[in-house]
């Protein structure tokens, strides 16, 4: 079958398109038809080899479809079913396989594109504003990079429970982007200070918690935007790894909390990763979440798309179809 693969990290000139042999699953495993991967900057990352991953390995861990086998003790899915999943093994290819357990049934109400934009960064937003820090009532959020496939879910689940939402984007287009998905501020942060924005957006206090999922270079700004006790979480590395510092910067800031959350320990069990999903898709099916597939790419198109990932150049949810 097709896949994009890399033999060794670096640039997107490292994936390479193959042919490959697609093995029967395995116990509690389920393998479907991809019909759309998810891209995600994870997938850079391991390409690029911030992550280590084992070589040759097919990139990509997102998306829907349609199950073509289960493995032995595989008891709640069948063939034709159509599911999706936020942890299956290479979906830059055209099949996949999950464990059962890191899979989810998608309703008839939801079509496998939206399916697809939803599970890693919708799951993530979920997390994030309902565990991380349970937003509620009057609370106050800065988004960053609000404009992006986790940012506009999550300022819409910040809106969805009560709170104000500040957000940073870098250009006037994904600003409005921004503001039509809820939030009541935004800062261009390429040409204004958002900790400044931040300080005015709460009258000199400072937010509740801090989003972020850019790293490197919003670190210390988005410190400065924390009122005395706020939390960061910090779930993404956009612009780079945040550099190692000292404890005691936290306690400097006004006693912080800093986290670097991580999907995978708010989904490890199928009974907590089918209830966040089940959220998300009763929502899209009600209106209540607007996702948006900011770009589709053909999956032999993969270089295309990380490059516009990566560029900046994309808004929304970024679609791989095989």
């Amino acid at each position: 079958m097709f896949a994009i693969r890399i033999h060794e990290t670096g640039g997107v000139e490292k994936l390479r398109a193959e042919e490959i042999s697609m093995p029967a699953p395995g116990l509690g495993e389920v393998r479907f038809r991809v019909e759309a991967a998810g891209l995600n900057f994870i997938d850079t990352y391991k390409r690029s080899g911030l992550y280590a991953v084992p070589l040759p390995h097919t990139l990509g861990q997102e998306a829907s479809g349609v199950v073509t086998a289960v493995g032995a003790g595989v008891t709640e899915f069948r063939v034709g079913d159509r599911v999706a999943s936020a942890s299956a093994a290479g979906t830059y290819a055209a099949e996949t396989i999950a464990p059962a357990a890191q899979v989810v049934s998608v309703p008839a109400s939801v079509s496998s594109q939206l399916a697809a934009a939803v599970m890693l960064q919708g799951l993530t937003a979920h997390y994030l504003a309902c565990d991380t820090f349970p937003l509620k009532a009057g609370d106050t959020a800065l988004v960053h990079a609000a404009a992006g496939g986790v940012g506009l879910l999550l300022v819409q689940i910040a809106r969805k429970r009560g709170a104000r939402v500040l957000a940073t984007t870098g250009t006037a287009a994904k600003a409005a982007l921004a503001r039509e998905a809820g939030a009541e501020a935004v800062c261009i942060y390429t040409r204004e200070d958002f900790a400044a924005a931040a300080r005015a957006f709460t009258g000199g206090r400072g937010v509740d918690v801090v989003f972020d999922g850019v790293g490197r270079t919003t670190f210390e700004g988005s410190l400065a935007s924390l009122r005395p006790r706020g939390l960061l979480a910090s779930f993404g590395n956009a612009s780079g790894a945040v550099p190692p510092f000292a404890p005691l910067l936290l306690s400097q800031k006004g006693s912080l909390f800093f986290t670097r959350p991580t999907l995978a320990h708010y989904i490890a069990t199928p009974a907590e990763l089918r209830s966040r999903a089940a959220d998300l898709f009763a929502w899209i099916a009600d209106g209540a979440l607007r996702v948006s597939i900011g770009a589709t790419y053909p999956l032999a198109q993969a270089a295309e798309a990380h490059r516009a990932l990566e560029g900046r150049a994309t808004t929304g949810k970024v679609l791989l179809l095989p």
